[in-house]
């Protein structure tokens, strides 16, 4: 099996909006999300090798020091599949674009080390 990293996009635009909902219906739908995001993480819970989390800001590190950076990155999850095609079929109708606010979903594969 091969092992792919699967990252969650959103726009900031679209997280802007989800930020500015208050109260019950906020809690509502984070409630619901989060339901939804447990029910497909235990219906494919033999391919998840690594739940992942939510990802907080951002650093920018380069030959030039450390600098603030912002991304459209929200959370991560590694998963193993037969092939990329699989790998990525796992996240059609994800909570992530279903209840939160997140535009994509890239897998990518996660290659192994050249050996020396």
């Amino acid at each position: 099996m091969k092992k792919f990293l699967a990252i969650y996009l959103g726009s900031a635009e679209a997280m802007a909006k989800w930020m500015a909902m208050e109260g019950d219906e906020k809690e509502s739908k984070e409630k619901a999300g989060m339901e939804a995001w447990m029910k497909w993480a235990t219906e494919n819970k033999k391919s998840i090798v690594d739940m992942g989390s939510p990802i907080g800001k951002t650093k920018l590190v380069n030959k030039d020091g450390v600098s603030e950076v912002k991304n459209e990155i929200g959370a991560y999850t590694v998963v193993e599949a037969e092939s990329h095609e699989e790998a990525a079929k796992l996240f059609l109708n994800h909570p992530h674009f279903t209840h939160f606010p997140g535009d994509r979903i890239e897998v990518m594969e996660c290659l192994p080390m050249p050996k020396i």
